[in-house]
């Protein structure tokens, strides 16, 4: 059998929702998703490199849809019209986050992410857009240095920032002479030997699900690069940017799915705005009784893991990676 913590820790228990559907019993995609690139050619070529500006919305999210668009064939399995790809999860919470507002510029010094022409520009000034940054280049430019996308004609060069250029990298050579770990670690996750036996095992009803281990090293290594940009944005919602840091740790020792359905069922009870000064848990107005225990959750946790030293968040995860016999 295998040893699990206690059931409040379970994403089950804390955000379960009765349906796999919208109210209307359509899929939810991310917001823009048909308009988003679907082959890297169909973002602009120049010079012999194909360009893609990584600081505007829908083409973040065509680096998504071309991860979930060339990694499908490995999911046959699991269900139709891809919706079983445990890659659903990168593309859904960046569209979480650009439909909450989440990727628009918090200190209102600029209109990025606002209205007009600016609607699909992503802020630089943005914590969560900085966070999102790296969970979408760095498992990209590893699936293109591991040739999930085949043999490519063109070189890949991600645009940079108006400012805080040398917070990123932007080339498979660029990333992998900043974080060479995350980037060896993300080639071999999508190299097609790795893609086989994680498929094979993950038939198991014990490990059907996408083990989180390196989005999470990604949001480790980047939380205390970028945490300053957290100075932008009121209390409460700074306070929901670490606790959904630390949840995620969580959510990854769990083995949580991150599947289409699934992971929509999850971002059901995350908040549909930015919280904002007045926000006091767990007695937010206009979020559901669900949403307000939630974050409240969230909280208790990253109070645990602070007090612990996140010995808390590491004993979690190695409870539920390590099977033991009882």
């Amino acid at each position: 059998t295998y040893v699990t913590a206690a059931p409040w820790l379970a994403p089950g228990a804390l955000f379960r929702a009765p349906h796999e559907e919208d109210a209307t019993g359509e899929v939810v995609y991310p917001p823009l998703w048909d308009l988003a690139p679907e082959n890297l050619l169909d973002f602009l070529v120049n010079n012999n490199k194909i360009i893609i500006n990584a600081w505007n919305y829908q083409e973040r999210l065509g680096v998504y849809k071309n991860l979930l668009n060339s990694s499908a064939k490995y999911f046959t399995a699991f269900g139709s019209q891809n919706f079983g790809n445990i890659l659903w999860g990168l593309p859904l919470q960046h569209g979480w986050q650009f439909r909450t507002g989440r990727l628009a510029d918090p200190s209102h010094v600029t209109s990025c992410g606002y209205e007009g022409e600016d609607l699909l520009c992503i802020s630089v000034r943005s914590w969560w857009s900085c966070m999102n940054y790296y969970l979408a280049v760095i498992p990209f430019l590893g699936a293109v240095e591991a040739g999930l996308f085949g043999q490519l004609q063109y070189e890949i060069e991600i645009l940079p920032p108006e400012e805080r250029r040398a917070d990123f990298c932007y080339s498979v050579a660029d990333c992998r002479s900043h974080i060479p770990k995350l980037m060896d670690d993300w080639k071999a996750y999508f190299e097609v030997k790795n893609f086989t036996f994680f498929f094979i095992v993950s038939m198991s009803p014990a490990t059907s699900s996408f083990k989180l281990d390196h989005g999470f090293s990604i949001i480790s290594y980047t939380f205390i690069f970028i945490s300053f940009s957290l100075k932008y944005l009121s209390d409460p919602e700074a306070n929901f940017g670490e606790d959904w840091a630390d949840a995620v740790d969580f959510i990854a020792a769990t083995h949580f799915s991150t599947d289409l359905l699934t992971t929509n069922n999850f971002q059901a009870f995350l908040p549909q705005r930015m919280l904002v000064e007045g926000d006091v848990l767990p007695s937010i107005s206009d979020f559901s009784p669900q949403q307000n225990r939630v974050l409240l959750s969230m909280r208790a946790l990253h109070k645990a893991n602070q007090l612990t030293g996140r010995s808390l968040a590491y004993n979690v995860l190695f409870s539920f990676s390590i099977p033991f016999s009882i």
